[in-house]
């Protein structure tokens, strides 16, 4: 029996028992469906939040206060042998291929403007923020530099903050009280929205000293750097942890360049992926018991056909292969349903929620189909070797 003949006569027992077939594929293509759906939620998540993470740039490195081999996010390390200085900021920027130094302080407190009040992030913060953190300015400027040792009470407020508290008026010139000091806004910043879950928006910028007599501290909570691209970030690690040893007597910092942390949260966010991808693969397996189970009730339903078969000169490995290209077949036909369903289904969430991070994951699609037709192949095996072990006398017997 010829490779078409076997193909022709799979698709017309197929096509002949139409909702069994359905009914069969129905594990596959919801399996699929749901690798799609769910692939395509983990590789939106994944790229937003790396989004997220570069919106800043990616020539950064950040140098934190103590000695740890964990990443977070500043201020989450803030106990250290020797406290990072302004000093050790003022002396970082000297280095080569160091563009600016942005020392950091931040934290929160309540912002008065006239009668109109509300608690935002204040940070404080050097006058390279706008070109370090790409960050521009909508009017009016930002700090001015050299107002490290010296700081005046000026502030740069965040759009939403100065909606908030001037709505909609021009801020500028106009003092507005933090804590307990008064401050004269100078600027105000354009949209940046959220980083992580800090809405840069809703925030003040100060000057750094300004920010550490608000909140009583005596270090700084992080130096970010941004340095020339093209150039090195490990050539420029071991210059600045060169120079903090120096300046310290010991390595009581941790350096973190952007690559590291951008390799850090890859490896998790594929891992998230592949875990949902994998949760969803598991409908693939009830898809399997169904197509094991129909075709084993298929064989003992067909056992004169085969017999006949066998009878006209069929050999077993003719039925082998039919049987078996009859599993393959509703594995392939419930694959490709699957993945259009599943297609449609994300477009749709697309439409529906655009908040919502999506993104199709063509590896993990291509992945669960090809196992749909793995999945096919191994649940037709035992029903095709069972039919093609049947004796043609005793089939033939059985009508």
């Amino acid at each position: 029996m010829y490779f078409r003949d076997l193909a022709s006569l799979s698709l017309r027992t197929i096509a002949s028992h139409r909702l069994r077939s359905v009914l069969t594929s129905l594990g596959i293509i919801i399996g699929i469906a749901a690798v799609v759906i769910l692939t395509a939620v983990g590789e939106g998540i994944h790229r937003y939040v790396l989004a997220e993470f570069t919106q800043f740039g990616t020539n950064l490195i950040a140098v934190v206060p103590g000695k740890t081999s964990t990443f977070g996010l500043s201020g989450a390390t803030i106990s250290t042998v020797r406290p990072l200085s302004l000093d050790d900021a003022e002396s970082l920027k000297r280095l080569e291929n160091i563009i600016d130094v942005v020392p950091l302080v931040q934290g929160n407190a309540r912002i008065e403007a006239g009668k109109r009040q509300r608690r935002a992030s204040v940070f404080g913060v050097g006058a390279g923020v706008p070109e370090v953190w790409r960050i521009a300015v909508a009017s009016g400027r930002f700090l001015p530099h050299g107002e490290q040792l010296n700081p005046r009470a000026f502030a740069v407020l965040g759009s939403k903050l100065h909606e908030e508290l001037f709505a909609g008026e021009s801020p500028l010139g106009k003092r507005i009280r933090i804590g307990n000091d008064r401050y004269r806004v100078i600027g105000v910043m354009e949209k940046k929205g959220q980083m992580l879950g800090f809405d840069m928006d809703d925030s003040v910028y100060i000057p750094t000293a300004k920010a550490m007599q608000l909140f009583d501290r005596g270090s700084l909570m992080e130096i970010d750097l941004l340095y020339q691209a093209g150039a090195s970030p490990e050539s420029i690690s071991k210059a600045i942890k060169k120079l903090l040893i120096t300046r310290h007597g010991r390595e009581d910092f941790t350096i973190i360049t952007q690559k590291q942390m951008l390799q850090t949260l890859d490896s998790v966010l594929n891992i998230l992926t592949l875990a949902v991808g994998a949760l969803g693969s598991i409908s693939l397996l009830v898809g399997a018991v169904g197509i094991l189970t129909i075709m084993l009730i298929a064989v003992s339903e067909r056992v004169s056909e085969i017999g006949l078969l066998r009878a006209i000169g069929a050999q077993q490995s003719s039925i082998f292969y039919l049987f078996l290209g009859e599993a393959i077949a509703l594995s392939l036909a419930g694959g490709l349903a699957g993945v259009i369903t599943g297609v449609a289904i994300v477009q749709l969430l697309h439409f529906l929620v655009p908040a919502l991070p999506v993104h199709l994951a063509w590896l993990y699609i291509g992945a669960a189909f090809a196992l749909s037709l793995l999945i096919g192949l191994l649940a037709g095996v035992l029903p095709a070797m069972q039919a093609a072990r049947l004796m043609p006398l005793e089939a033939l017997r059985s009508e």
